[in-house]
């Protein structure tokens, strides 16, 4: 899934973002470098570290060890919560980038450890030949009640359900999990893709509610609070969402396997996603706070908006153990890779199992010890 880059602001009396250790560093990557160090067209066949290869975690990280991590709204929760002091010892620089195709670029550029995604951007880079694990998962506990993402649909398309959508004009973001939850719906309708008209189109901003509105496409998804925005808008003239019924929940942090290989990084990176569970948990402990210093300083919300995505996420769910979660992943490999013409993957292959208890065993712990 993917969040606005957050607008660079301090933490008043808070000594840990006064030093360089700190969590308050900003990492500027400039587009045109992330694009031009994108370049190739390799394959998933390209070598990749086996699990074998790793090493154990360290016990402790090194000194004068760096990540560089794109997570932008954690950054926000470590500063409210407290929980940067919790990442003293080593740096952590913060970058503006969030999303899969931002996030994947500034791998291939070395410009980031680590980013925090849905479950597609993973299997995209490595069908490109960036190995990539995931280190980290996160997902909403009642996921069919609580879905990220609604079908939006234009004003006279006339859809009322999943089934209407033959001969349909639908958005469509290959390489994002709005793409995939697409390919998804269409499965779950009985529809193939030549049963649609597919129109790619970019997946930011407002772009899908904009198509929408003047009936570019007949259906789209729409995340978060365009769906809420997008119905006081157009609703008048028609406009409507279906639930699509499906999860599309995962909240998942990757990083380069090179940079899993580096035992000083692997170390940092480990206490990254400690801290990382435990600000799941502030995060869901804390509405009030949460609502008031993300949503509506730092992003700029309204209370109203910021209010209908803390109710929209509900519970948060973070595993101690991933063999479910690379279930689903694996059947969303399949669709994909048949659907996309895509050589076929082994879910379990895109994650570290190293780091698979360390962020749920830290959001349960937190929350018996009613810490942070």
């Amino acid at each position: 899934m993917s969040f606005p880059a957050p607008k660079p602001h301090s933490s008043p009396g808070s000594p840990a973002f006064t030093r360089r250790r700190a969590l308050g560093a900003l990492l500027a990557v400039p587009a045109a470098g992330l694009l031009s160090a994108c370049g190739g067209t390799a394959t998933a066949g390209s070598q990749r570290i086996s699990q074998a290869a790793l090493e154990p975690l360290a016990a402790s990280v090194p000194a004068g060890t760096t990540i560089k991590v794109g997570d932008p709204s954690i950054k926000v929760a470590l500063e409210l919560s407290g929980l940067a002091k919790d990442l003293d010892g080593f740096t952590v620089e913060f970058a503006n980038i969030s999303g899969g195709p931002q996030t994947t670029e500034a791998f291939r550029a070395n410009a980031l450890d680590v980013g925090s995604v849905a479950d597609i951007p993973a299997i995209h880079a490595t069908w490109t030949g960036l190995d990539v694990r995931i280190i980290a998962a996160g997902y909403r506990q009642d996921a069919v009640n609580h879905p990220i993402y609604e079908l939006g649909v234009a004003p006279g398309a006339g859809i009322g359900r999943l089934e209407d959508l033959r001969g349909k004009k639908v958005a469509y973001s290959p390489g994002q999990a709005q793409g995939a939850l697409v390919l998804r719906i269409l499965d779950k309708a009985g529809l193939k893709q030549e049963d649609v008209k597919l129109v790619e189109l970019p997946s930011t901003g407002d772009a899908y509610a904009t198509a929408l509105a003047s009936r570019q496409v007949d259906a789209a998804p729409l995340g978060g609070v365009q769906i809420k925005r997008y119905l006081a808008k157009y609703r008048a003239d028609g406009a409507t969402t279906l639930r699509h019924g499906l999860r599309d929940d995962p909240s998942l942090l990757y990083s380069p396997a090179k940079v899993l290989a580096d035992p000083a990084k692997a170390a940092a990176l480990a206490v990254y996603v400690k801290v990382w569970g435990k600000a799941q948990r502030w995060i869901e402990d804390h509405p009030a706070e949460w609502l008031e210093g993300y949503y509506v300083k730092d992003q700029g919300l309204s209370r109203e908006d910021g209010q209908y995505l803390i109710d929209a996420t509900g519970n948060r769910d973070l595993p101690t153990a991933w063999a479910e979660a690379i279930a689903r992943h694996q059947e969303t490999i399949d669709l994909l890779a048949r659907e996309q013409k895509k050589p076929q993957l082994k879910a379990e292959d895109l994650y570290d199992t190293r780091f698979e208890a360390i962020a749920g065993t830290a959001f349960t712990s937190t929350a018996k010890a009613g810490a942070a």
